[in-house]
């Protein structure tokens, strides 16, 4: 997937612009003198390398840190902890060194739910709070999964994925790479699943919400619930497009990012 936008310099990189090594940023892309942090959480089976179209024409003084989760991409052989929240803790854990810099959270779909926990966890560890918390086609944090989908077997787990724009048809011309794919997708899904947090605890930062007009997994009211979890005010805006809305439609997309974080 790529974009059509005009192509801003910048340089990418596969270490912190802090000069210290981390297998958590990979592909990340600096800009001169950077007034802000972004931090990117992919979808269920995604990896940094999910963001690729937004590296072309990163907003303005932005700087992109695209988060590699374990089991996926350079990190495939590592496992995924057991839990959504034990998940967050050791992202946080590997990126707060780099909350030298004003920062914010991006997570689309799987990555929402995984942003919201860091954001509360690194309020609750007393670390300086994100300037933005932005989240993308996912449910709210306190909010009933609709139904189960990890426990389904492989051919129907690829049926519903297709069926919205989740994978890739020509995927199925690769079987070895497909299995090891929908296993990934299997392990976030079944981690998103369980996951419900106990309440609308709120966020210590203002919160953006953004999703596909045409998605349809996550409906425009499913994105309002995440009002509740607002401390600092909320925007909810849809965008053109499905569940994917956030690569099919990158320029759009970054510019929304772009005016969120001002």
């Amino acid at each position: 997937m790529g974009t059509h936008a005009a192509v801003r310099p910048c340089h990418v990189a596969d270490t912190p612009t802090r000069g210290v090594d981390t297998p958590w940023i990979v592909g990340r892309v600096t800009a001169p003198r950077p007034r802000l942090r972004l931090f990117c959480l992919p979808q269920a089976g995604g990896s940094a390398g999910s963001y690729a179209p937004w590296r072309l024409a990163p907003p303005p003084g932005i700087e992109l840190a695209t988060v590699e989760l374990p089991g996926r991409g350079v990190r495939s052989a590592e496992p995924l902890p057991d839990t959504l929240e034990e998940l967050a803790e050791a992202v946080l854990d590997g990126i707060s060194a780099e909350f030298d810099l004003p920062y914010a959270l991006f997570g689309h779909s799987f990555g929402a739910l995984l942003g919201y926990e860091i954001a509360v966890r690194a309020g609750r560890r007393g670390l300086p709070a994100p300037r933005a918390l932005l989240v993308s086609a996912s449910r709210a944090p306190h909010t009933p999964v609709p139904r189960r989908i990890s426990d389904r077997d492989d051919e129907s787990l690829l049926a519903w994925l297709e069926g919205f724009g989740g994978f890739p048809p020509d995927l199925r011309r690769y079987p070895s790479y497909l299995r090891y794919a929908l296993r990934t997708v299997r392990r976030d899904l079944a981690l998103t699943e369980v996951y419900r947090s106990a309440g609308p605890v709120p966020v210590g930062c203002p919160l953006h919400v953004f999703g596909g007009a045409e998605d349809p997994l996550v409906a425009a009211d499913r994105l309002e619930r995440w009002r509740e979890c607002a401390g600092a005010g909320c925007t909810v805006r849809l965008l053109p497009g499905g569940h994917d809305y956030l690569f099919t439609g990158a320029p759009a997309v970054l510019g929304a990012v772009a005016e969120a974080l001002g």
